[in-house]
Formats: structure tokens, sequence, C-alpha cells
């Protein structure tokens, strides 16, 4: 079983205030003979037009190391990596990538960043981690 990150139960916390349901923690992607681990999986409700019967998968990033770039690397190979079994998978949930409103203004507002998200089609989660709120949805 994976680690969790730290910034874990607060995400999982922010998704159920925002009317998601938790369905998978953590979320089993096989691979070959081994099995990945996205953090969490979630469905909205069918209440509510725009995001009834939704399916998603979350990946939580703390960015925590002495390195952005080397925890951004990581984070966006892993998303490439787990994006492309969960189509396999289950086609229809989209993944997306938890981070704290600090790491999101320190590292993805930078112009090259956003260029990232727009070229690899990052789904992106705001979170305020003491709050435990998502306080934005960043779609490519």
């Amino acid at each position: 079983m994976p680690r969790r990150d730290l910034f874990h139960d607060a995400v999982k916390s922010a998704l159920i205030k925002d009317g998601w349901t938790i369905t998978h923690d953590p979320y089993n992607l096989p691979f070959g003979v081994t099995n990945l681990y996205v953090d969490l999986g979630a469905e909205a409700p069918p209440l509510g037009a725009e995001r009834a019967g939704r399916k998603i998968a979350v990946e939580v990033k703390s960015f925590r190391s002495p390195s952005p770039v080397a925890d951004l690397e990581g984070a966006l190979g892993q998303f490439v990596l787990y994006r492309a079994l969960l189509k396999k998978q289950e086609p229809d949930r989209m993944l997306y990538l938890a981070l704290s409103r600090e790491v999101y203004g320190s590292v993805f507002r930078e112009a090259d960043a956003q260029d990232l998200i727009s070229e690899l089609e990052l789904r992106l989660i705001e979170v305020d981690e003491m709050q435990e709120v998502v306080t934005r949805w960043i779609e490519p």
C-alpha cells in the first residue's frame, strides 16, 4: 500500500465538503504484474447538471522537497502515467492533480507552468490546506 501524502486528508475532506463521494482510498491501477495507486477516487452525486455522475481520480501532491522543479518533474511523470492507465481501465474517470494554494501560487502560476497545463492537458484542484476546501478547479 502506498504511503499517503501529508496533504491527503485535507484534500479528501475538501472534496467531501465540495459534494463529492469518496469511492476509493486509494484507487488501484494495475500495471503489469504490479499495482499503482492514485490517492483518491470520487464520484459526484446525481444532483446538479454540471457534475452529475462525474467520476474523478485525484493524485495529491504537497511539493515538500527542497526542489520544486524536482517535485514538478515527479508529479508530471506520475500524472501522465496514471492518466494513460486510467484511460485504459476506466475512460470516463478524469484524473486531477490536487495542490495546495501555496504550491499553485509558487509553482503553477509561472508562465512556463501555465504552458505545461495547456500542453499536457493537466487538470488541477487547488485546495486551501487549512480550511480544507476546494478553492479552484483548473481545466486545460
